[in-house]
């Protein structure tokens, strides 16, 4: 572990946003029918083979974020992800009264992962 502050800092973001995809990747194995069929009724061809590319993508990009390496590219696939996943999970305009609340905040939070991972980009340059 690092001894300085900002290298201390810097290692637990790493952990806790990485750490996060990871933990969703792990999550979706289990809900793995659920959101393929969730998917193909959105659309999305090959429901089934862009759900388990999704996953193995969030949890190998989340490790080397976890792990330091190649950490702006592995933040870059998942700014790619979440741009791709976001509108297609946390369809707030689709939905009204709580359903429509929980969206909300499902859309926010990955837009502020999405930050989080332009910052880990903007520190590895």
């Amino acid at each position: 572990m690092p001894a300085d502050l900002p290298s201390t800092l810097l290692f637990l973001g790493r952990l806790l946003l990485g750490g996060a995809f990871v933990f969703a990747g792990l999550r979706n194995i289990q809900n793995a029918v659920f959101l393929s069929g969730l998917m193909a009724a959105r659309g999305v061809p090959q429901a089934r083979l862009a759900l388990w590319a999704g996953i193995v993508l969030q949890i190998i990009a989340g490790l080397l974020v976890m792990a330091g390496l190649w950490t702006a590219t592995a933040c870059a696939v998942l700014v790619l992800f979440l741009i791709a996943a976001t509108p297609m999970f946390h369809n707030f305009w689709d939905h009204q009264g709580p359903d429509r609340a929980a969206r909300i905040n499902g859309f926010v939070g990955n837009v502020a992962l999405g930050g989080g991972f332009l910052a880990l980009i903007a520190q590895s340059l």
